[in-house]
């Protein structure tokens, strides 16, 4: 296949007709012609055609499957494979995360990485890695890292692979806007946008428009999406990509719902929950199962909507997603709201969802690399779980809990002196290795790569680090507060949330 990560250039001519039949988006095509070749070609001719019938059933939704494949190949392939090996990994391990196996995923990126050390190594397969490592990185929330791995591998597109600088870009999006800075993300997204189109990726084009759509409509902009959503989603559906049309139907879902069409909502996720479940994408499943929650409260159908949660939290524990758990709780609580005054019996539930999440969510602002993502992480996620928790605990009458949950609030935030004083973080202007620059080209694409990295050169400037919040000794006994609740919180997200300090409040 023409992707380099894929093992080799297709050197044959069935490998050439698989590599052309993807090129015109003709996906299945491309299987079969990869498939028959597996049976015809030998060595590593052989091997190739077997890495790229994975990728190919990989991108049909066949994720499982591609495991399996991909494993295959591995396994067939010679000791010294220097392109082909660490390739391979690198899309077993793209598999792997759709699969939501992140552990797994990790560790086959560590084993590319490493082999992709020395001076010789190619280094599009170097900016594939660090692609994909930023990919996991977002899905585990990372949000710091996944920035600091999305400006790495931009530097990396202008060294080693600028056709395909729209990759970084559109994670620099994603972890922007998770953050708060959605004037920023969208205008990463736009220049990934217009990388795409200069470099003829059609699939990139398609994911980056609904990647856009996907930001407009999170951020109530349902008629910006609309359009975007649509293009995308005809794409999706003729090249038999199931993972990304169930995205496409979440989305749409989304909209209906926010648009008062309960009926339509719950028919869009039924199908986004199908096409997530054949594919076995079990973290996308986990959250569209959340979204069709939210609709059967609404609509009187709580049975069914405590089931849906328990099937999406059972998934993001498995998979040790804690955050996903904690935002889920947080979730789960605000829709017991409503219930509390004709079940009072709830209300000790909805503080046991409520406070824990609420402590680990405010922790998380700790871990965004300036004061800007942590005041818009407090406004918009913290600030709100916290009140929730707050307006819970009044109604238990437990005027302990609440001036413990008081003094917590008001213990302030900490400058963290050691690592203000550490080696300032890698720019997005500082080489990843002491290697001479390629040769620049003109054009749109490196037009886009140019400007990109401008913006993430400004986007990196930080603000204070801090330290986790401390631990607060409540007077007169001096006992720590929400002693017990942290440590629920740490052992149900599987997350740090205090240091070791201990403040007087």
């Amino acid at each position: 296949m023409s992707d380099p990560a894929s093992g080799a250039a297709p050197d044959s001519a069935v490998l050439r007709a698989g590599a052309d039949a993807v090129a015109r988006g003709e996906l299945r095509e491309a299987l079969r012609i990869f498939e028959a070749a597996i049976g015809t070609e030998t060595g590593d001719y052989r091997v190739c055609a077997m890495v790229d019938a994975a990728c190919l059933t990989d991108q049909l939704g066949d994720h499982a499957g591609a495991v399996v494949r991909f494993r295959e190949a591995l396994a067939q392939m010679p000791p010294h494979a220097p392109r082909m090996r660490p390739g391979t990994l690198i899309n077993l391990s793209q598999a792997l995360q759709r699969l939501g196996d992140l552990d797994a995923a990790q560790e086959a990126l560590d084993q590319a990485r490493g082999l992709l050390t020395a001076e010789d190594a190619p280094g599009d397969l170097r900016f594939a890695c660090l692609v994909s490592l930023t990919a996991v990185a977002l899905y585990r929330q990372q949000w710091s890292l996944a920035i600091e791995l999305a400006n790495e591998s931009l530097d990396a597109a202008a060294r080693f692979d600028p056709d395909r600088v729209g990759h970084p870009l559109m994670n620099l999006a994603t972890a922007h806007f998770e953050t708060g800075r959605w004037e920023l993300a969208e205008d990463f997204a736009m220049q990934a946008l217009d990388a795409f189109l200069a470099a003829g990726d059609r699939g990139g084009v398609a994911e980056t428009r609904q990647n856009l759509a996907v930001m407009y409509m999170r951020s109530g902009r349902f008629d910006d999406a609309h359009p975007l959503l649509v293009e995308a989603q005809e794409f999706f559906d003729s090249a038999g990509d199931a993972h990304r049309a169930g995205i496409g139907w979440k989305v749409m879902g989304f909209i209906a719902e926010h648009r008062g069409r309960p009926d339509t909502a719950n028919t869009r996720y039924r199908q986004a929950l199908q096409r997530f479940e054949e594919s076995g994408a079990v973290v996308d499943a986990a959250d569209v199962r959340a979204r069709l929650a939210t609709v059967a409260f609404t609509t009187g159908h709580f049975a069914d909507g405590e089931t849906e949660l328990a099937a999406a939290r059972t998934i993001y524990a498995e998979h040790g997603l804690g955050l996903h758990c904690a935002q889920l709780d947080f979730w789960h609580a605000g829709l017991l709201e409503p219930l509390l005054e004709s079940t009072p019996g709830l209300l000790r539930r909805a503080v046991d969802l409520a406070l824990p999440a609420a402590l680990a969510l405010d922790a998380v602002r700790c871990e965004l690399p300036d004061g800007t993502q942590r005041e818009t992480w407090n406004r918009r996620i913290a600030d709100p779980a916290l009140r929730l928790a707050f307006r819970y605990a009044y109604l238990t009458g437990d005027a302990h809990l609440v001036a413990d949950l008081i003094e917590t609030k008001c213990a302030g935030t900490t400058p963290d002196i050691a690592r203000l004083s550490a080696t300032p973080p890698r720019t997005p202007l500082d080489p990843i290795d002491p290697l001479d620059a390629p040769m620049t080209k003109s054009g749109p694409v490196n037009d886009a790569l140019q400007l990109g990295t401008a913006l993430a050169a400004v986007a990196a400037s930080a603000g204070l680090p801090v330290t986790p919040p401390p631990h607060v000794a409540v007077a007169p006994d001096g006992h720590i507060a929400l002693a017990a609740w942290i440590t629920a919180a740490e052992q149900r997200y599987g997350r740090r949330l205090r240091d070791d300090r201990v403040v007087p409040a």
